[in-house]
């Protein structure tokens, strides 16, 4: 029987008040920007929203219209902060109509609006989401180039008044000096139209300077971060149940914030990401225990309006997700587990992968397969090094499958794989010695281990993969390890039966899209890089509350993983001066892409 009371908030009330907010504000600002919007059929329309007529109503449209833009999404989320955010502006609204425009009926809209807000107050119950002082950093960039756009628009839009034939270096200097409330080269015949455009760019550098200084003097509260209470009752739920899940020990990572159920008996590790609530594998703990986790992690997502969703779980997880909240569910692709007791190189199915270990053997490689507290700390940097030497991308990738960090004392059970070329240094990184590859497992119960990083030299001979898996397989028997997780294939399913004979048309369709975004993804590839090592491949599933919440969450997802980053990509000797930036730690890494010869290294491709 399926369960609908952990059900996120569905009122439709916030999705009105925030789409009237968006309408109202931008016509604001596009009635003050054009003046023959004014002179057209929609005048009437125009004529009840402030800053139609005077050039300080003008300027104070404008603004006003953007503030209404910015809480629209606040308003539709059912955000408090942005119902008061609302409520005290709409009065100012209305002042404006009375004092500029002496219009009574557009000072009613702006109250009628403003008494409904309160009329359905309760309805506006959110709270904020996580936050830190570098978003200050972002509106500055976000709005300044906004408001920049909005002021050559501006400027632009009363050709019949300006004096001479101003061109666009004119024009970009009137908007810079304009918001910062000085006069620029740009002049016009009309001193209202000067006013209009003089106040406009006023406005819109003040609205950029309080907004600025307001998020850089607010309390800051921390994004996500694991604190070391909230680690160690993981770390004692993943001896007990560990074993469950490949990827339990993925929600170690210090990036993420935990819910446990009123038992404790059980967790759940997720991340806010644009304002969906990204959970990532099972629920961590005693499988009774899921659902009192669920509906704490529900309940949490409720009260800040986040949007549920969670990213590979098993199908086991996914039964329960959908069982006790009413989420639907759709298959991901597979994960590739190797049984370490049938593994073999022998076999004609094995023929392509024992030749080329065999290959780059020859060449000089060797293997060390070893724990991560029987390395030396000497040891621990150089593969450090190496793994942000070798980073395909400029940006660190991992969220779901990756554990973010290496040779920690508290991770000493990790596994890692290294590839030496002997008697041979690497000339472009002295510093790493003869090491060409490494591979990061994390434990996978008390016989498992959970591959989390491959990374390896681009200038290195090809075969050097399938050489450190075929090690770390070969050696897994002396470390007690009975089971090891690959990497994850996307859609592998799909790729798989619609190659085969007798497929379907819309399968085959549905392959060769697939096979087209493989040149982009590491789709097609990774799935036949797994197939090598004739492993099982056990599903994986997205945990999601419509379908129409897709976009948004996929968003989300190549949010985390990496793949879309929407911070200012400046240097760590910048960002560690910027307000609640802290530097990081030197130790602590984000790993890469999943293993292929010529594509970035890291597990989970999405």
């Amino acid at each position: 029987m399926t369960h609908h009371r952990l059900m996120p908030h569905a009122s439709s009330v916030p999705k009105i008040f925030g789409t009237a907010a968006a309408v109202i504000g931008l016509l604001d600002v596009v009635s003050a920007v054009f003046p023959a919007f004014r002179n057209r059929r929609m005048h009437e329309l125009a004529a009840v929203f402030p800053g139609t007529v005077s050039s300080l109503a003008a300027a104070t449209a404008v603004v006003t219209g953007i503030l209404l833009l910015m809480l629209a999404h606040g308003l539709k989320r059912g955000k408090q902060r942005a119902w008061w955010a609302a409520v005290l502006l709409l009065p100012l609204g209305a002042a404006t109509q009375i004092v500029y425009r002496h219009s009574i009926f557009g000072a009613v809209v702006s109250l009628g609006l403003l008494t409904l807000l309160i009329r359905y107050r309760g309805e506006f119950t959110a709270l904020s989401d996580p936050r830190t002082r570098w978003r200050a950093v972002v509106n500055l960039v976000g709005l300044s180039t906004l408001a920049f756009c909005l002021g050559l628009v501006i400027t632009s839009a009363h050709p019949a008044s300006e004096r001479g034939n101003p061109g666009i270096t004119d024009r970009c200097l009137h908007v810079l000096y304009g918001l910062f409330g000085f006069s620029g080269p740009v002049h016009y015949t009309s001193d209202r139209v000067g006013d209009v455009v003089g106040y406009s760019l006023g406005g819109l550098g003040l609205l950029i300077a309080c907004s600025t200084a307001y998020l850089v003097l607010r309390p800051a509260r921390p994004v996500a971060e694991l604190s070391e209470d909230d680690e160690q009752r993981l770390r004692v739920l993943l001896a007990r149940h560990g074993a469950r899940d490949s990827l339990g020990h993925f929600a170690l990572r210090r990036d993420k914030s935990v819910v446990f159920s009123p038992s404790g008996k059980a967790a759940i590790c997720y991340r806010v990401v644009s304002g969906v609530a990204l959970a990532s594998g099972d629920p961590i703990g005693d499988v009774e225990a899921w659902p009192g986790a669920i509906e704490s992690y529900m309940d949490l997502a409720r009260a800040h309006a986040w949007l549920p969703a969670v990213v590979g779980c098993s199908e086991t997880g996914g039964e329960v997700w959908t069982r006790e909240t009413g989420l639907d569910a759709l298959e991901l692709g597979d994960e590739a587990i190797v049984d370490v007791v049938d593994f073999t190189l022998a076999g004609r199915a094995m023929r392509n992968v024992r030749q080329m270990v065999k290959r780059i053997e020859r060449c000089g490689y060797v293997c060390r397969v070893r724990r991560v507290h029987e390395l030396t700390e000497e040891e621990k940097q150089r593969v450090r090094l190496a793994a942000d030497a070798w980073r395909g991308t400029d940006t660190e990738r991992g969220f779901s499958m990756a554990l973010g960090r290496f040779g920690e004392e508290t991770d000493g059970d990790c596994v890692v794989v290294t590839a030496h070329k002997e008697c041979e240094a690497d000339a472009a990184h002295p510093e790493l010695g003869d090491l060409r590859a490494v591979l990061h497992f994390v434990p996978w119960g008390a016989d498992g281990m959970s591959l989390e990083l491959m990374r390896r030299d681009r200038a290195a001979d090809p075969g050097l993969n399938e050489l450190l898996i075929v090690a770390a397989l070969q050696k897994a028997p002396e470390l007690g390890v009975k089971h090891v997780s690959l990497n994850f294939a996307m859609f592998r399913s799909a790729l798989a039966r619609g190659e085969r004979i007798g497929a379907g048309p819309v399968l085959r369709g549905w392959r060769g899209l697939l096979v087209f975004l493989s040149r982009w993804f590491q789709i097609e590839s990774l799935y036949k890089f797994n197939a090598k090592f004739q492993p099982q491949w056990v599903p994986r599933f997205l945990v999601f509350p419509n379908s129409r919440d897709l976009p948004r969450i996929g968003f989300a997802i190549m949010q985390a993983e990496g793949f879309v980053t929407l911070s200012l990509p400046l240097p760590d000797a910048l960002q560690r001066f910027l307000p609640g930036r802290a530097a990081r730690p030197a130790h602590r890494h984000k790993p890469g892409y999943a293993s292929l010869e010529d594509a970035p290294e890291r597990k989970f491709v999405a």
